[in-house]
């Protein structure tokens, strides 16, 4: 689908967007771009004369991003602002503002997909000085001899666990080490809830839209995984489905084990599934690197841990999922000051003092650029180990699910199973028949 032409028949929706606390501050905010100028403008800044308006996917770095856009602004005195969609809103956001004459002038796809529905609209950084800090071209998404987006973060996900509540359960992490091991210890956990004095196992796997993503995105990238390691690709037009049996006892086994009735998930949110597990209500919460920073606020390192999704599969072999399905992508339809303004302020971000430290200790990024700082992230440390361990971790595949449609129909399908309204076959056939009838459509 062409793009321009599809935003030209002008599309309405009502948004919702990130309405997050603003960092040190106490107030709240969405967006920045009214902090005052300083005396002295940063004579490195080029782009002086635009400005810079960064559509944020991460509702859960909004208040870094909003601090770190204030100090770009105070130094420069080139307007930032940042508005952060909702969490699973920002395909549809971006839709939306890019239909406006004042555009994101820096927006993110999720890798060859994303890119294929914004290529008119990236700007080629072959050129761009941020392209030369990167720490490997794997992390630029090229189309031809073109780069048109910038990997800014590289993350893991995983089953993060409270380590006293699993060994007030009589486990320790190193007990849990395959699918068999992990099941064995979260049906013990389920059923002696109210001695361990938890809820459930694991933290409810939400089906409303911002928490979903879990299961409809990230757990399902496993199958997809373990498909393409076996015939040796990296993507397809035709999923065959045939590690479907594997994601099948996953999910039964979070619904299951888990804090709530399986027919109340399609209301659960990604916040109730957070709570439930900083309470104490949960041992064991699907979700990734990025949770650190407000988890560190109630726990310490000490307290916590990842351990792989064992899958049945590979278990002695497998460690956690890590990649990016976050690249950077300047509007090149903007101005010429907006797009030079730009190109600057995500430079800063990644080799100043300011950004780096942001980005790696505020944010909990591991940045793929030369000048990066260490992360504290104990996530980030974990999957380190658990590298050098020799497991191998497993890619991030889902930039190649053929749509966020194909998604929606596999969430659907997978809360309608679990609240019994539907089969586990409605959600094969959303998995495979649907894949290829979207990567059909994509190729119209």
């Amino acid at each position: 689908m062409n793009m321009k032409k599809f935003l030209a028949i002008g599309m309405s929706a009502a948004l919702t967007l990130g309405m997050l606390a603003g960092c040190g501050n106490g107030g709240t905010a969405t967006e920045n771009g009214t902090a005052g100028k300083s005396d002295t403008v940063d004579a490195t800044a080029s782009g002086a004369a635009g400005k810079v308006y960064y559509l944020n996917f991460k509702p859960e770095q909004d208040p870094q991003w909003q601090q770190l856009a204030a100090t770009y602004t105070e130094k420069t005195g080139v307007p930032v602002t940042v508005v952060t969609a909702a969490s699973g809103e920002y395909e549809t956001t971006l839709m939306s503002e890019m239909a406006k004459s004042d555009a994101p002038t820096l927006f993110q796809v999720n890798g060859p997909v994303g890119l294929s529905n914004w290529k008119d609209y990236c700007y080629d950084l072959s050129s761009a000085p941020i392209t030369s800090e990167l720490t490997s071209d794997a992390f630029a998404l090229k189309d031809g001899d073109a780069t048109y987006g910038i990997a800014y973060v590289i993350e893991s996900y995983g089953i993060i666990t409270n380590k006293k509540l699993l060994e007030k359960a009589g486990y320790k992490v190193e007990d849990i080490n395959s699918f068999e091991t992990l099941k064995a210890a979260a049906d013990d956990i389920q059923a002696r809830k109210d001695e361990i004095g938890v809820k459930g196992a694991f933290a409810s796997t939400g089906m409303d839209s911002s928490s979903d993503w879990r299961f409809k995105t990230h757990l399902a990238n496993l199958p997809i995984y373990y498909e393409y390691q076996k015939a040796g690709i990296g993507s397809t037009d035709a999923i065959k489905g045939e590690f479907l049996d594997k994601y099948k006892a996953v999910f039964d086994l979070y619904i299951t084990d888990s804090t709530c009735d399986p027919k109340d998930l399609a209301a659960k949110t990604g916040d109730d599934a957070r709570a439930e597990f900083i309470n104490g209500e949960a041992v064991f919460y699907q979700n990734g690197s990025w949770e650190y920073g407000s988890l560190s606020e109630k726990f310490s390192d000490d307290d916590l841990a990842m351990i792989p999704i064992y899958f049945g599969v590979d278990d002695a072999k497998q460690g956690l999922c890590t990649g990016t399905e976050n690249f950077w992508c300047v509007n090149k339809e903007a101005s010429e000051e907006d797009v030079q303004a730009t190109l600057d302020f995500i430079n800063w971000c990644v080799t100043s003092e300011e950004g780096t430290k942001c980005m790696g200790e505020d944010m909990g990024f591991v940045i793929p650029f030369k000048k990066a700082v260490e992360s504290k992230n104990v996530f980030v440390k974990q999957d380190n180990e658990i590298t050098a361990a020799g497991k191998t971790p497993v890619s991030w595949n889902f930039p190649t699910m053929p749509s966020e449609n194909w998604k929606n129909g596999v969430g659907s399908a997978l809360t309608a199973y679990a609240a019994g309204t539907g089969d586990w076959d409605g959600v094969v056939s959303a998995f495979v028949d649907g894949w290829k009838t979207e990567y059909a459509l994509s190729a119209n």
